[in-house]
């Protein structure tokens, strides 16, 4: 005998396989990347000496994968304990706040060199991103954000959801918006300044102080506040885990 589901089961069962299948396919382009500048990845690695920054980067660099294997078996566990998914989210979550403080020191200590180390620039930059770090973080982990998950009762969609996301996990991506902007609106200052005083092509210069790894940073941004306003189930946690990961770890 058929069983009938209602409509927002449904409607839940399809933004899950969606899910899947954007974080499958993003986690093989992922692996490609990396695979593909493996003999570049690994000279930097052992002839570079060790540094703090180096420390950082590889944090930087290698994090997401520990995002997408938690996501991932997130998508394919057993569909009947929503428990072991609220433990697997907020590991996740640690390791997302942990990957966004490492993006952002990245641009941080660019700003700061672009500004020629001024001790006043570093002192706002930072006082802005203390802010926006302990904000991000009570706004990650509080309780109205960690809302019960569900699961599907339809068989054969495995993985879990929240159903009631709330309205304050926009609030995360309108922070770090903030905080990138300012970057990028320092970094654009000095670019301008450094472009009329070499008259370099300004594309070469843009491309030299990657611009656009900003500019893509605050683009995902952008595009998470908007996702965790209009989108439910699972399709609004989609793209979390793309800003600002992947600008600051191709920024070396």
């Amino acid at each position: 005998m058929q069983m009938e589901y209602s409509a927002d089961s449904v409607v839940a069962a399809r933004s899950l396989q969606t899910y899947m299948y954007i974080y499958t396919l993003t986690a093989t382009f992922w692996t490609y990347d990396y695979a593909s500048s493996l003999d570049q990845e690994l000279m930097f690695l052992l002839q570079s000496r060790w540094t703090k920054v180096k420390v950082l980067y590889i944090v930087t660099r290698y994090m997401p994968f520990l995002l997408f294997v938690g996501h991932l078996y997130l998508n394919f566990i057993p569909n009947e304990n929503p428990n072991k998914c609220l433990t697997l989210s907020n590991i996740c979550r640690c390791f997302k706040l942990i990957l966004v403080i490492c993006s952002e020191c990245f641009f941080i200590l660019r700003t700061y060199v672009l500004w020629n180390r001024s001790k006043v620039v570093l002192g706002a930059m930072l006082s802005a991103f203390f802010a926006v770090v302990v904000a991000f973080g009570s706004i990650l982990f509080s309780a109205k954000t960690i809302a019960l998950y569900e699961t599907s009762p339809i068989p054969g969609i495995t993985g879990c959801y929240q159903s009631s996301g709330s309205v304050e996990l926009f609030l995360p991506f309108v922070l770090l918006f903030a905080l990138e902007f300012g970057l990028l609106s320092l970094t654009l200052t000095r670019v301008v300044h450094s472009w009329r005083s070499t008259n370099n092509c300004l594309f070469v210069v843009l491309v030299k102080h990657n611009i656009f790894y900003y500019a893509c940073g605050l683009l995902f941004s952008a595009a998470n506040i908007l996702i965790s306003l209009l989108l439910h189930d699972a399709y609004n946690s989609m793209f979390e885990e793309y800003a600002p990961s992947k600008p600051a770890a191709h920024s070396h």
